[in-house]
């Protein structure tokens, strides 16, 4: 038997015990300390799984220290970021001036786009991939290189390194890559990055890093406290819940931070520097977005298995799977079941990329999903 939205979430309020209601329209399996500590996103006309944000958070401990912050709103946040960058820095093994704050990793990666290439300069990156850095220097006249993927959807690291020249100024990774979720053999990509980064600058973004779950896998940071020509994007959007707050961080040696942070044009506030910092410590919140996510995950997983889809294996908050038609075509079929997904990403034009949410939005898209392609 089907169920419809309404018919599911009228089932699902009536079901007993763990169900608890969080507002109108919304439900979730989560006792009422839980909602309280961890604030799952409550669910609305449209269910949201296009974006990778995470359906938690802010945190109740977040909640409180920006609250906290309030009466400090009057004031330039200049002098109060040396706190966050020391308790990043301490989190990266690092000294703080390797550490540079943007508002979200996004102005991190625009800034190192233009800084380091200009009119005529080249930036080599494997298609598709997370695109802001390259599009915003493309807007400044540098010319993008694209490498596509290899025929296993990986970063072509052979292709790429083959193809740096005295004109290329910097070459992007994603890993876990976004949109395929996929991650580069540890091995594989350290050796890249320190045979590249002998020849030009490498910009290791790592924005689902929190995700991966091989304790052992190493970032990149490992090779800026080598004094290698590397650059290291890190957020505070996705596993701690702040993506509204607008928080990231770059990590590089003190001589390219310092040039890095002379671009920096959003810069942090108050209230975000306060909520990094008790995002930064609450590691209730940090383990529990990590278990539901990949809660979320397997389900999802287990829909695309019955429906015998392909996907690929994810190390990030999204899932990408092979949707045998045209992922703007399946995306307007969800849309008008009441659920966003992502993007088309060419030239994987067939993939469709959906986010993890909370295990009630998950539900809603598995039911959907088996509506339209079951």
């Amino acid at each position: 038997m089907k169920f419809s939205r309404r018919q599911w979430l009228k089932s699902a309020s009536l079901a007993g015990g763990v169900a608890f209601l969080t507002g109108a329209n919304s439900i979730t399996s989560l006792s009422s300390e839980e909602v309280k500590k961890f604030n799952p996103r409550p669910l609305g006309p449209m269910v949201r799984l296009g974006s990778n944000e995470n359906p938690y958070g802010p945190s109740l401990k977040v909640r409180k220290a920006m609250e906290e912050a309030f009466d400090l709103g009057c004031r330039y946040p200049w002098s109060y970021n040396s706190s966050l960058q020391k308790m990043i820095a301490d989190k990266e093994g690092v000294t703080p001036d390797h550490i540079v704050l943007v508002a979200g990793s996004t102005e991190g990666l625009k800034i190192t786009g233009i800084t380091y290439a200009g009119p005529g300069d080249e930036i080599i990156s494997g298609l598709p991939t997370f695109l802001s850095l390259m599009t915003y220097a493309e807007t400044w006249g540098a010319n993008i290189n694209w490498v596509p993927l290899d025929k296993d959807l990986n970063y072509d690291l052979q292709e790429i390194e083959k193809r740096v020249s005295s004109k290329t100024k910097l070459v992007f990774l994603c890993n876990p890559n976004n949109p395929t979720g996929k991650l580069l053999p540890a091995k594989d990509v350290l050796d890249f990055c320190e045979s590249v980064s002998k020849k030009t600058m490498v910009f290791s973004d790592e924005a689902y890093c929190d995700y991966i779950e091989d304790p052992n896998y190493p970032s990149m940071t490992k090779l800026v406290k080598e004094g290698k020509n590397i650059i290291v994007s890190k957020t505070l959007s996705k596993v701690y819940g702040l993506a509204g707050i607008r928080l990231g961080y770059l990590v590089a040696r003190p001589d390219i931070a310092a040039k890095l942070s002379e671009r920096v044009v959003a810069n942090t506030n108050i209230m975000a520097i306060e909520a990094g910092k008790a995002a930064l410590s609450d590691s209730e919140f940090y383990q529990f977005s990590l278990n539901k996510n990949k809660e979320a995950r397997n389900s999802i997983e287990s829909t695309l298995n019955q429906l015998k889809l392909a996907y690929l294996p994810s190390q990030a908050n999204f899932v990408f799977f092979h949707a045998n038609q045209d992922a703007s075509v399946l995306a307007k079929k969800m849309l008008e079941k009441g659920i966003i997904v992502g993007r088309p990403f060419p030239p994987l034009n067939d993939w469709c990329r959906v986010s993890t949410g909370t295990i009630e939005e998950v539900k809603l898209f598995n039911e959907a999903l088996i509506e339209t392609l079951g």
